[in-house]
C-alpha cells in the first residue's frame, strides 16, 4: 500500500498534488460523508489520465481484499444506473468518476500517513505507520439499488447485488430466530432512516442491545459470525485477520445483534452488531432510483476504541 501511494503521488503533476496532498493534521482528514455534495477533498478520477486512474486504482486494490475492491468499484459502476434511470432529474449528477482520493502526510517516510477514497455511495478511510496499517474505519459501503430489478442501457444484470452477504445472512439469522429470542433481538418494530453519526468522526458510543452470542444456537452463531467476517474480508488480509482475532481476544459471547423493522425484503430494515471494540451498522429503508421500496443499502464498520487512529475521549 505505501509503494502504491508513492508510485501515485509520482504520477501526479504539480497543481495536482496541491489537491491530492494535505498535512497529515488537517481537520480535513476526519471528515467524511457519503452522501452526494458539490465538492470534495482530493482528486477526483475525472481529472486524471489514464496512467493516474491505473495507479489510483492500484492504490485502492492494495488498501482493500481483492473482494473489497470489487465492491467499492462496482459501488462506483451503479452510478451509471442510477444516471439514467434519475436522467438528470437530481440535485446531483451521478458519474461514476466523481470519486475523490486524498493522501494526508508523506507515504515515503516512517512517520503516520492517511489515505481517503470516498464519493456517493463510498468512504473508506486508512491510516499506516512504519508500513503497518493501523486503521481502517469508519469502512461506509452502499448500495442503490440493493438488488438491481429494472432493465438497463448501462449492461448492469438484473439480479445484481453488491452487498448481498451483508443483507441475506442477516436475513437468514434473524428468521432463524425463535419467538423468544425475537423478543431480545428485535429492539424496534420500525427501522431507523439512517446509521448513527454519519459523518461524525467518532462512532457512537452506546451500550449493546439485543441478542449475545451466547443466547444463540451453535448454527447461529456461525451465521452471526460469518456475517461480521464479510466486513472484516473487505480489508486485506492482516487487517481482516486482526478484527478476526479481536472477536476471540475479547470473548465472542460479548457479541450482540440487534434488529429493528421487518423480517422480510422489501419493507424497512435495519441491524447492528456490537463487540467490545467495533460497530457494524446496516440499514435498507429508502427506495431504489427505479422506485422498488427497501431497496437502498448503507452499512458501516467503526472502531469503537476510535476510528482514525484517533483514541475516543
Amino acid at each position: 500500500m505505501t509503494s502504491a501511494a508513492v508510485t501515485f503521488i509520482g504520477a501526479l503533476d504539480a497543481e495536482q498534488k496541491k489537491t491530492a496532498l494535505l498535512d497529515y493534521d488537517t481537520p480535513k482528514r476526519v471528515e467524511w460523508h457519503f452522501i452526494p455534495m458539490d465538492e470534495r477533498k482530493g482528486l477526483q478520477i475525472k481529472h486524471m489520465t489514464q496512467p493516474q486512474r491505473d495507479a489510483a486504482h492500484a492504490l485502492l486494490k492494495a488498501a482493500l481484499s481483492e473482494m473489497g475492491y470489487s465492491k467499492a468499484t462496482r459501488i462506483m459502476n451503479l452510478e451509471r444506473l442510477l444516471n439514467e434511470f434519475e436522467a438528470g432529474k437530481g440535485r446531483w449528477a451521478r458519474d461514476h468518476e466523481r470519486y475523490y482520493f486524498t493522501l494526508f502526510g508523506n507515504p515515503a517516510s516512517k512517520n503516520r500517513w492517511g489515505l481517503s477514497v470516498e464519493g456517493h455511495h463510498l468512504s473508506l478511510n486508512f491510516v499506516v505507520e512504519d508500513g503497518r496499517m493501523i486503521s481502517s474505519s469508519p469502512q461506509f459501503f452502499a448500495s442503490n439499488p440493493a438488488v438491481v430489478k429494472n432493465e438497463n442501457n448501462v449492461d448492469v444484470a438484473i439480479g445484481t447485488r453488491v452487498l448481498d452477504i451483508e443483507e441475506t445472512m442477516a436475513f437468514k439469522l434473524v428468521n432463524s430466530f425463535t419467538a423468544e429470542q425475537k423478543q431480545i433481538a428485535i429492539i424496534a418494530t420500525d427501522a431507523p432512516k439512517e446509521i448513527r453519526e454519519a459523518g461524525v468522526p467518532q462512532p457512537p458510543r452506546t451500550a449493546a442491545e439485543g441478542i449475545s452470542y451466547e443466547q444463540l444456537t451453535g448454527q447461529q452463531r456461525s451465521m452471526l459470525l460469518n456475517l461480521i467476517e464479510e466486513y472484516c474480508k473487505a480489508m486485506p488480509v492482516l487487517v481482516a485477520n486482526q478484527r478476526i482475532n479481536m472477536l476471540q481476544f475479547e470473548g465472542v459471547n460479548a457479541i450482540h445483534f440487534a434488529w429493528a423493522g421487518a423480517t422480510e425484503e422489501g419493507i424497512g430494515h435495519y441491524y447492528k452488531i456490537q463487540t467490545p471494540s467495533s460497530l457494524i451498522e446496516f440499514v435498507n429503508t429508502q427506495p431504489d432510483a427505479a422506485g422498488n421500496p427497501a431497496n437502498h443499502i448503507h452499512c458501516v464498520w467503526r472502531n469503537l476504541n476510535g476510528d482514525f487512529a484517533l483514541p475516543v475521549k
